[in-house]
């Protein structure tokens, strides 16, 4: 018999904004999460304007930024002599209930879901941590999951929120094309206060630097008490050196020094990549989020992107659910939300990862230049961050049929 609750795999801030937004609307889900509990490792920090006026509508932007870091500006910025070019999030003021970024750790989006589901939607969503989906097998009348941790599970859909080796994508059949960035990113938390150091320093800040420590650049990005620093290995330095602690130490010696060590209580390296599925669905199978399609990190767009899937894919899924709907609504879906992922994330992602990893120093002058004019014209202003905060994606998206 097929239990009428939509299976979601995984519990992410994705997998989770998804089933909170589906009990809104009545509809009921099981969420399947391989660990046991959520993940705090160093992920995702930056929530964008529209993604926090999504968040209001669910009653979560008001607790959220009560945790984090109202971040009205970012900057790109030349280390040597602090030449910038800043960014003012408050011409979107027209188009949005919150023209600025918010710094807060994706973790505390999570649990905050958890404790609404918990108080507003008791029996509607069910979560089950420790529940590792092997297999998901589709038919004409709805989908089966088996692994370990949960007894099998018959779902009307299943929604695969797992991630770059989604298993939901496996059984879609769906290649997942694209192409790995050749360097390592290293990510290091501190508690220094560079803002005490660095005149004019923004919560979020891209950085060029000439320092031999680096393959030319690095950023700056502060969450609650701590700073987030992305740091790259050196030319000719391997990855397992860049990440010796004497190495992570040099490297922060270069963006400040400072007579006693640094503080590193994280440390992650990981791989970039920009990838993306030819459909976001296939009968009764759907994806979202990193299941879908990857990006570089540079301009904070992935978590938020597969945020907005979520809030799409549950309006597009209500009604196909409830019997309101024909099953081939569903296309909509991936009409709507492929196209932003290719064209206004992937794309910009890249485009902001290559600007930053220019080397020549003219080259760096020129684009510093260019966007000192950008930022400093309130219009092209507006409309670069209306780009860049995914506003114009999203407008576009819902123009679509």
């Amino acid at each position: 018999m097929t239990d009428p609750r939509i299976a979601i795999v995984g519990a992410g801030p994705v997998g989770l904004v998804l089933a909170l937004r589906l009990a809104t609307l009545g509809i009921p889900s099981t969420v399947l999460e391989a660990a046991p509990d959520i993940s705090e490792e160093l992920r995702a920090s930056t929530f964008h304007p529209p993604t926090l006026d999504m968040l209001d509508g669910l009653g979560l932007a008001a607790p959220l930024v009560a945790q984090g870091l109202v971040t009205p500006t970012w900057q790109v910025r030349r280390h040597e002599d602090g030449a910038r070019a800043v960014f003012d999030l408050s011409v979107l003021r027209d188009d949005t209930a919150h023209p600025y970024r918010l710094q807060a750790e994706q973790w505390k989006l999570s649990r905050l879901v958890l404790a609404q589901l918990a108080r507003d939607h008791p029996g509607t969503v069910e979560i089950r941590f420790g529940a590792e989906v092997a297999e998901v097998v589709q038919d004409a009348d709805g989908v089966t999951l088996r692994g370990a941790g949960f007894d099998p599970l018959r779902t009307p859909f299943a929604v695969g929120c797992d991630g770059a080796r989604s298993v939901v994508r496996r059984a879609m059949g769906l290649d997942f094309p694209g192409d790995t960035y050749p360097e390592t990113t290293i990510l290091a938390t501190t508690p220094f206060p560079f803002r005490e150091v660095f005149e004019g320093l923004s919560n979020v800040n891209y950085v060029w630097t000439r320092h031999p420590a680096f393959s030319g650049t690095f950023s700056l990005l502060r969450v609650p008490g701590k700073w987030r620093a992305s740091l790259y290995p050196a030319p000719g330095e391997s990855i397992e050196a860049a990440l010796a602690p004497e190495a992570v130490e040099r490297k922060l010696q270069a963006i400040h020094p400072k007579p006693t060590p640094y503080e590193v209580p994280d440390l992650r390296p990981y791989r970039i990549h920009q990838r993306i599925v030819a459909s976001y669905h296939h009968g009764r199978l759907l994806l979202a989020g990193d299941a879908a399609h990857l990006n570089s990190p540079s301009g904070g767009m992935g978590m938020n992107g597969g945020i907005h899937d979520a809030m799409e894919l549950a309006a597009t899924l209500a009604p196909v659910w409830r019997g309101e709907a024909d099953a081939a609504t569903l296309s909509r879906y991936t009409r709507r939300r492929r196209p932003v992922a290719e064209r206004e994330i992937i794309a910009q992602a890249d485009r902001n990862r290559a600007r930053m990893r220019e080397a020549d120093p003219g080259r760096r002058a020129a684009m510093l230049a260019d966007l000192q004019a950008i930022a400093g014209d309130p219009a092209k202003a507006r409309d670069h961050l209306l780009r860049s905060s995914m506003i114009a994606g999203l407008r576009a998206a819902a123009a679509v049929e």
